[in-house]
């Protein structure tokens, strides 16, 4: 399975700095709703006080996550998302790491490394 075949499922959350345009979650946020998926932005370190801090804030059921974050915080959020259930992740260039990769595969998780934006287009 590569990237394009995560864009079957419709319920997303992208996982970064949403809230600064010039980052790539955000671009990445704005292409999938641009897409007419269902997504939300979800940043771990967000002080503003709208969007959402966990996946676990939520208020729908996900079916992927778009990793676009640090892998020292990545490996807590995909760590999350096994405990909700969810198991698809895309893992942007930069997001990934051994101990991520490893988690998914002993957790049942499917991770595939790929760019949302490029999948998208």
């Amino acid at each position: 399975m590569d990237a394009k075949d995560f864009m079957d499922y419709d319920n997303w959350v992208v996982v970064g700095d949403v809230e600064n345009n010039d980052k790539y979650a955000s671009k990445i946020l704005a292409k999938f709703s641009d897409h007419g998926y269902n997504v939300s932005g979800v940043n771990p370190r967000s002080t503003v006080e709208y969007g959402y801090k966990s996946i676990k804030e939520v208020p729908y059921e996900v079916e992927a996550i778009d990793l676009c974050i640090n892998p020292k915080s990545g490996i807590e959020v995909i760590k999350e998302a096994k405990d909700l259930g969810i198991k698809h992740v895309l893992i942007q260039p930069g997001a990934e790491s051994p101990e991520i990769l490893s988690y998914c595969k002993d957790n049942g998780i499917e991770a595939v490394e790929g760019c949302a934006l490029v999948a998208l287009s």
